[in-house]
């Protein structure tokens, strides 16, 4: 009864059906949306300059960042560091992306590609009385973007806070 107990399970293991692939959980083009951001990047913005490490983990399922400022720093100050995790979230369309840094920030932020070829995330806020708050990707080319830190008053006018120009690390 064994032996045909094996040989039944060995057939079944070897059926069509137990060949066929499975397709990987976050293998659909809007996975694919903020790739143009996965890399090494050098940065620059006014009086300052960093680089951001741009990775795929988790199965392609999440872009992870590392922010480092690499400027200089003042006595008795930390040099800033950060850290993303971004994910398309099937059920809403929509990017979501977790940052926190080495000085207490947190960030929720949701979002995607716009018609006029930026990718916005918006800060979710937690009251009435919190400041709008959202980065912009603008200006996307495969070796160059511009990144944007806008705020707003009243959530439709904005202003930009900080304003970050990367340039794609060549390959070593």
């Amino acid at each position: 009864m064994r032996l045909l107990a094996c040989v039944l399970l060995v057939a079944a293991l070897a059926s069509p059906a137990a060949a066929e692939t499975v397709s990987p959980p976050c293998a659909g083009e809007e996975f694919r949306q903020l790739d143009f951001w996965v890399g090494t990047w050098d940065l620059a913005w006014e009086g300052g300059k960093g680089e951001n490490i741009i990775t795929r983990d988790f199965n392609d399922c999440v872009i992870r960042e590392n922010f480092s400022d690499l400027s200089p720093v003042t006595e008795g100050s930390l040099p800033f560091r950060g850290t993303s995790v971004s994910t398309y979230h099937v059920p809403s369309s929509l990017w979501r992306q977790t940052w926190v840094d080495n000085q207490g920030g947190y960030y929720a932020l949701t979002g995607g590609p716009q018609p006029d070829g930026t990718f916005v995330l918006t800060d979710s806020r937690l009251h009435d009385a919190a400041p709008h708050a959202r980065m912009v990707f603008d200006n996307i080319t495969p070796d160059s973007l511009t990144w944007r830190w806008q705020g707003s008053e009243d959530g439709v006018t904005w202003q930009d806070r900080w304003v970050i120009t990367y340039t794609r690390r060549a390959a070593p």
